[in-house]
């Protein structure tokens, strides 16, 4: 059984006053997609973001990427379902690693204008799922996003601020994109996810090594995250949690399906 804690945030930015963006472009001042090797200076680097990138750009060149995309596909229902429950339309909205499009896909143009999806890896841009929404494909890693300030109704993102090495560096980025009294709905995997597949290889490493090593990516708690939102700028937060199960013949089975989908296994 894959026991799996998904956390939905939602936070508006602070209606501060502020200068405008004039249009919509590229800071000069940053690169959307960091260097090879490159992160935040004050981050604790537990993750390769190139490695991150390869691996996500192997996972989108597989044939049947669909077999390993349902848990993402219902994320993505499930943040849009959320989107339509806001009484306003959103004419510019982000997707912040955006993957093959699996937000995008359950949205109409009635409700999001026009959807900018943003990714580090280039071959899952290339792929993307159908859409009636006109959409504009971006290379940029979520810790480097090179838009101005103040550009975006809407920013969005599932299943993807997991992997970054500064999340509050990368909340901070999405606030300064959101225009004032704009909207920010995400998920993402929480604490206790893979529970049972941690503390198997855990006790089975240390019955034959006399100890373990790390072998899942670490989980946000949910007690943090709206004090990270809040740090941020964001403001009428709601954080809460979904637990998600499916069940699988054995480990091998599931490692398979993790590796699938470039999800959690390090």
């Amino acid at each position: 059984m894959l026991r799996l804690t998904r956390f939905s945030l939602l936070g508006r930015r602070s209606p501060v006053a502020r200068v405008p963006a004039k249009n919509l472009g590229l800071r000069k001042a940053a690169s959307g997609s960091s260097p090879s090797g490159s992160a935040s200076p004050r981050a604790l680097n537990i993750f390769d973001r190139e490695l991150k990138r390869k691996q996500k750009n192997w996972a989108a060149r597989q044939p049947e990427p669909m077999k390993f995309d349902y848990l993402k596909d219902e994320v993505g229902s499930r943040i849009a379902d959320r989107v339509y429950d806001i009484p306003r339309n959103f004419p510019l909205a982000l997707d912040v690693g955006c993957g093959r499009g699996y937000i995008a896909q359950h949205l109409n143009k009635e409700t999001v204008g026009k959807f900018f999806q943003a990714d580090i890896a280039e071959n899952a841009l290339k792929n993307t799922l159908e859409m009636e929404i006109p959409t504009v494909s971006v290379l940029a890693d979520e810790e480097f996003l090179p838009f101005r300030e103040n550009t975006f109704d809407l920013v969005v993102s599932s299943l993807s601020l997991h992997w970054v090495n500064d999340l509050p560096r990368a909340l901070q980025q999405i606030h300064y994109v959101l225009k004032p009294d704009g909207v920010f709905i995400g998920a993402m995997f929480g604490g206790d996810t893979l529970y049972e597949l941690r503390c198997s290889l855990q006790l089975a490493e240390t019955e034959r090594e006399g100890g373990f090593s790390p072998h899942i990516s670490p989980f946000t708690a949910v007690n943090d995250l709206g004090h990270l939102l809040g740090r941020a700028g964001f403001n009428t937060l709601t954080v809460d949690t979904d637990e998600i199960q499916v069940n699988y013949p054995g480990m091998f089975e599931l490692m398979e399906d993790l590796q699938g989908g470039m999800a959690m296994l390090e």
